[in-house]
């Protein structure tokens, strides 16, 4: 009975069916309650909200980390039953080092933290950051956020070599113009690290109001605005290319289903 009732909870908490109806409205339910945590904490930086609903922030934010608590610990509780984290102690290790867990319990742990050490208040605001991961939680339960990340993992390969090619551009023009700089104006390319800033709001098209005032320096500068815009556009039109690949994926997938609807009704 207890092993049917823990596969019921994962099935439910999990999504494991399609077509199920328990599963749709708890998760339903869950991501509403991580909508409305996300709009509580954009309210709470409005300082005159904050002071006159003050204590129904508190009772809100106690009752969803509360929910969100009991969620998790039913989560690696009935997540044995799947195959991939069959083992009492070391399967639920593996599950709650997933991405999603960690960020589940990224949501709940800064609360107890404040709880332990309620009269710490400069941890009280650094912990505070924190509140941003419920966001976060909603990569669970909504499919368009699901498939960002199914792209960033499909395309993760070469965005990792475009990141590559960003920071090596940077170095090696934050290096030259520095030492094209640097006499003429010691204050504004004070050093290599401090050019890379100035390398970064150029290559971004930010602009600032430090440029080039040497011809070669200025000569080099135009090179590298013109190069970084197009280096900077290598991971938007690969992540571009994995939506399409993804978004065409999905379509076929959801063809095939429709298809074998059909023929089995």
């Amino acid at each position: 009975m207890s092993q049917i009732s823990k596969k019921r909870v994962y099935e439910i908490l999990e999504a494991t069916e399609p077509e199920d109806p328990a599963a749709d409205v708890v998760n339903f339910l869950l991501m509403l309650l991580v909508v409305l945590n996300v709009i509580a904490v954009i309210l709470e930086t409005v300082e005159t909200i904050y002071l006159h609903y003050r204590i129904a922030f508190q009772y809100f934010s106690d009752i969803s980390i509360a929910v969100f608590t009991i969620e998790y610990l039913l989560r690696v509780w009935s997540c044995d039953v799947d195959v991939k984290y069959n083992g009492a102690f070391a399967g639920r290790l593996r599950y709650a080092l997933t991405p999603l867990m960690l960020i589940d319990l990224m949501v709940i742990l800064p609360s107890y933290i404040i709880f332990a050490f309620p009269q710490d208040h400069r941890l009280l605001r650094s912990l505070r950051v924190f509140w941003s991961f419920r966001l976060l939680k909603l990569s669970r339960y909504s499919e368009s956020l699901q498939t960002i990340v199914d792209v960033i993992k499909a395309t993760q390969r070469e965005l990792a070599m475009s990141v590559f090619a960003i920071v090596f551009f940077m170095v090696l023009s934050s290096t030259i113009i520095y030492f094209l700089e640097h006499d003429a104006q010691p204050e504004g390319f004070p050093s290599i690290p401090a050019t890379m800033w100035w390398a970064i709001l150029i290559m971004t098209t930010i602009g600032t109001n430090v440029y080039p005032v040497t011809i070669p320096g200025k000569v080099i500068g135009g090179l590298i605005i013109v190069l970084g815009v197009a280096t900077f556009a290598l991971p938007t039109s690969i992540l571009t290319s994995g939506f399409v690949d993804e978004l065409s994926k999905k379509r076929s997938e959801r063809a095939s289903e429709d298809l074998q609807k059909k023929r089995e009704g």
